[in-house]
């Protein structure tokens, strides 16, 4: 028996794409454990991130920003956001001290600030800071009046905020703010605190009105008071100026009178005695002349008469007086001009006059200020 190897062209070939194919399945493995591998060693954290990195289930390190290197396949890395955060805080129902239900809701801002203590203190850190927030908000409430907490919210949100950030500082957890969004009474608390407002504004508007009246009469007796003042004071500048006309009046005239007394007298130095007794006889005309019903007649009538008659001769002569001359009459009664005096002038008046004005015009002044004073 012969025995021989026989070689067929179509399965070299077969195993020539065999050993290819087995060779190309191979590297894609090789590749993708390398993939795998870079993928699970390699860690990237965002710059807003931490991350806490285990090994076997237990701690290593925190990673910070960037690229981070880990050991494959055995790591667990969990990333936390290190931003602030807002939650909200479920709206829920509180019995104030009073007894007065309102419906409460708010807002937390919250950061966390260790990665490590929030990730391993807590199982979830924002949950825990939202439940936490509640039951403190209930708790802070239910010590408050109604009207307390209405008026009062930022104490409310300052006092939150300290408990909340205290009790979560263990977590890694910082709290930032809190703000109460709403406050919102139960409907017969918000009608009766209608009912209490619309009241308060009426007495209010009561209080207002009674004391608007009193303003307005006090003015008005204050307003009376400054015009009977003025009126007497303008009385009293009113008298002060009539009694100052007459006064100068009165000068005036007098002086009148009495210039026309000297101008007579000089002017008499000059006549003789029978043109005095005309000059008499003529004043007797017109007296006789007034409109009067009853003349009377001076003591010196009976002289006059005598002297007249001697003028007409009815009885013993009567020496001829001489006439004077300017010399005669600068003799008997002295210089004419310095007997007749100054004469004022119309210039000289107005001069007066407008002091006098300047002094009533102080007086009013100083009357006025004294007013202001007293008001």
């Amino acid at each position: 028996m012969t025995y021989g190897l026989v070689l067929y062209p179509d399965e070299g070939m077969y195993k020539t794409d065999t050993m290819e194919s087995f060779v190309l399945v191979l590297t894609i493995l090789i590749v993708i454990v390398i993939v795998v591998l870079a993928t699970s060693g390699i860690k990237i954290v965002q710059p807003y991130e931490q991350a806490v990195y285990m090994r076997l289930g237990k701690f290593v390190r925190v990673l910070d920003q960037g690229l981070n290197i880990v050991t494959p396949l055995i790591n667990q890395v969990v990333k936390i956001d290190l931003r602030t955060e807002v939650m909200d805080v479920p709206k829920q129902e509180v019995i104030t001290k009073d007894n007065s239900p309102v419906f409460v809701d708010a807002i937390i801002y919250i950061k966390v600030t260790d990665p490590k203590n929030a990730f391993f203190e807590v199982t979830n850190y924002r949950l825990a800071t939202v439940n936490l927030a509640q039951t403190t908000l209930r708790s802070v409430i239910g010590q408050m009046e109604l009207d307390e907490i209405l008026s009062s919210r930022e104490n409310i949100n300052i006092q939150l905020r300290d408990i909340l950030d205290e009790n979560t500082d263990k977590w890694g957890v910082r709290v930032e703010n809190v703000e109460i969004k709403e406050v919102d009474p139960a409907r017969k608390v918000k009608e009766s605190m209608e009912e209490q407002t619309s009241a308060e504004r009426k007495r209010r508007a009561a209080i207002l009105e009674a004391d608007g009246l009193k303003r307005s009469a006090i003015m008005e007796a204050e307003g009376k008071k400054k015009s009977k003042i003025l009126e007497a004071e303008g009385n009293r500048q009113s008298m002060i100026l009539e009694a100052e006309g007459k006064r100068l009046a009165t000068i005036l005239e007098a002086q009148g009178e009495a210039q026309k007394l000297r101008i007579l007298s000089v002017g008499a130095a000059a006549m003789d005695s029978k043109a005095m007794s005309i000059v008499s006889m003529d004043t007797l005309k017109s007296v006789s002349d007034g409109q009067s019903s009853k003349i009377y007649f001076p003591l010196e009538l009976t002289k006059l008469v005598d002297g007249v008659s001697e003028y007409m001769g009815a009885t013993k002569k009567v020496a001829d007086r001489e006439v004077s001359d300017v010399e005669s009459v600068k003799a008997a009664v002295g210089n004419p001009d310095d007997v007749l005096g100054p004469i004022p002038t119309p210039e000289s008046i107005a001069l007066e006059t407008a002091a006098y004005q300047e002094d009533v015009e102080k007086e009013l002044n100083e009357s006025e200020l004294i007013t202001e004073k007293k008001a």
